[in-house]
């Protein structure tokens, strides 16, 4: 059921004139089947909102909820040009409609990650947890609710190095997982992926992410790419590569990022990687871009800066204004476009790739509940999530078979029957497996005073969930390969396991800083780099 602001939403937005985004094959495309190419610009205030952060939601501004901002920005975004905006984090209970408007009537298209920065997927210790579900299925409600919203961002940059492939296979799970509550509930939106340019990553992550049945791969590929700088060409830039590594792709590729200003910083731009992305030797296989960005901050990459309240053109707002309205990409009608390319196989497992295809579970939070009620032994409330881990610590290295009910291993591919739990859920369900082993007896359900027993009420509804999780928890104690789960629709990676050095192991994985996910801070963020 629609809330009282969605509907108000709605209704105030009953005279949009732009037509819905749609995708086949590798192109976009507008309702009348003129090709779709992204003039593009992130837009976004104070580039720490795009990091991971131990922050609270509160702290980031969302750029769809300020209506005063709105009325200054949407008239130079139009002027320059630009007909789509990608946003980084927007609050889901926000008011969106007017802003919305403005940019529908501007005749801009929306892109929005569906992460923001204390809930995000943390490539150093990925998890996809019911807390993470409902944030992005709230984001994708509520943008979902306009007809200039093309699609979201699953992730951004997560795996961004050769030491945290991992994480990958928590980020297609959050893109397996939108794309069917977007199915379920009869959108017409994409879910995609921004990666960087990492040289020992760059292939395997785009097979990754495209490999695999429909309901589990990518609807569209971002990439945040810097390589343009100054005096560049096609091949120096490495741009013809990757026209020609992206030819036979089956999903619409564009820039998710781009815009290097090692050249002077952001006023040194001149903007000849646009004229480059906009012309026939890009426009077959690439579908545009975004610039990256639209505020000028501390890390200049700005077009517009704010000076007493007001937005300020720089120089390099006209060179990209004079850019935009130079290209005129040629596209194909969508009568005549067929698509024949195919999904790609999965990559093996290897000295740099480690996501394996089989994905972490649908976060449930019906599951989670069911094992917190027939645990017969809890948490006090009292007790801060700081404390928890000392807890968590003891029973894995006294009960280490026990912890892999609550954890998960994206390459092993073996993912506990709780591992999607929050961390509270993940305690009590952990201290009453340990009470039960133990043979409830008394000093079992205490850890100085922080636990204690509870009744243990393990219903009629909860029955086949409980024993559906015994099954798949008995399996992930002993599993050296990935997991036989019916419900995955993904088949596990080839190449041995341990032929890289990859064991059983990690599945064990203790909250050795308190609360593990909820607690990691990113070392920093790099220039135009993301970590969304």
């Amino acid at each position: 059921m629609l809330s009282k602001l969605s509907m108000l939403a709605l209704a105030s937005y009953a005279t949009a004139e732009l037509a819905p985004i749609h995708i086949k094959g590798q192109k976009f495309f507008y309702e009348n089947g003129t090709q779709f190419f992204m003039k593009g610009i992130a837009y976004q205030e104070e580039s720490s909102a795009k990091g991971q952060t131990n922050d609270d939601s509160d702290k980031y501004k969302d750029p769809l909820a300020q209506p005063d901002l709105c009325k200054k920005d949407v008239p130079l975004l139009k002027e320059l040009g630009i007909n789509t905006i990608r946003t980084y984090a927007v609050n889901p209970n926000a008011d969106h409609s007017e802003c919305m408007k403005l940019l529908d009537e501007a005749g801009i298209y929306v892109l929005s990650d569906l992460s923001q920065p204390a809930l995000s997927i943390v490539r150093d210790d990925p998890q996809w947890t019911v807390d993470h579900y409902k944030r992005y299925m709230a984001v994708v409600d509520e943008l979902a609710n306009y007809s200039n919203v093309i699609g979201f961002f699953a992730g951004n940059e997560v795996s961004d190095a050769n030491n945290n492939t991992e994480a990958s296979a928590y980020v297609k799970a959050a893109l397996r997982d939108t794309k069917a509550h977007i199915k379920d509930k009869g959108y017409k939106l994409g879910v995609g992926y921004a990666t960087n340019d990492h040289p020992d990553i760059r292939d395997d992550i785009a097979t990754y992410f495209n490999c695999g049945e429909d309901e589990e791969a990518t609807d569209f590929w971002g990439y945040n790419i810097y390589s343009w700088c100054g005096d560049s060409s096609m091949e120096k830039s490495g741009y013809s590569d990757w026209v020609d590594f992206y030819k036979n792709y089956n999903v619409p590729v564009f820039f998710a990022e781009y815009g290097c200003n090692t050249q002077g910083g952001a006023e040194g731009r001149d903007f000849e990687d646009t004229r480059a992305l906009f012309s026939d030797e890009m426009t077959g296989v690439f579908s545009g871009g975004l610039v990256y960005m639209y505020h000028q901050e501390d890390n200049d990459y700005g077009v517009v800066e704010y000076k007493n309240n007001k937005p300020q053109r720089m120089d390099n707002f006209y060179e990209l204004k004079k850019a935009h309205a130079e290209v005129d990409p040629k596209g194909v009608d969508e009568d005549d476009y067929d698509q024949d390319h195919e999904r790609e196989e999965c990559p093996d497992l290897s000295q740099y790739w480690r996501a394996n295809a089989r994905l972490p579970p649908t976060p449930s939070q019906d599951l989670c509940d069911c094992a917190v009620a027939a645990s017969g032994c809890e948490v006090k409330a009292k007790v801060d999530k700081e404390d928890y881990g000392d807890i968590f610590d003891f029973i894995c290295e006294n009960e280490g078979d026990l912890c892999k009910a609550i954890n998960g291993n994206g390459t092993t591919g073996i993912y506990g029957a709780y591992s999607a739990c929050d961390s509270k859920s993940k305690l009590t369900i952990l201290l009453g497996m340990y009470y039960e082993a133990l043979d409830n007896a008394a000093d079992a359900c205490d850890f100085d005073g922080k636990a204690s027993t509870k009744d243990a009420d393990d219903g009629e509804d909860c029955a086949d969930a409980l024993a559906s999780a015994s099954k798949i928890n008995a399996e992930a104690a002993t599993a050296t390969g990935a997991m036989s789960d019916p419900t995955s629709t993904g088949d596990s990676n080839g190449g041995d396991n341990e032929d890289f050095g990859i064991t059983n192991a990690p599945i064990a994985r203790v909250f050795n800083s308190a609360v593990g996910l909820y607690m990691v801070v990113a070392a920093g963020v790099g220039a135009g780099v993301v970590l969304l």
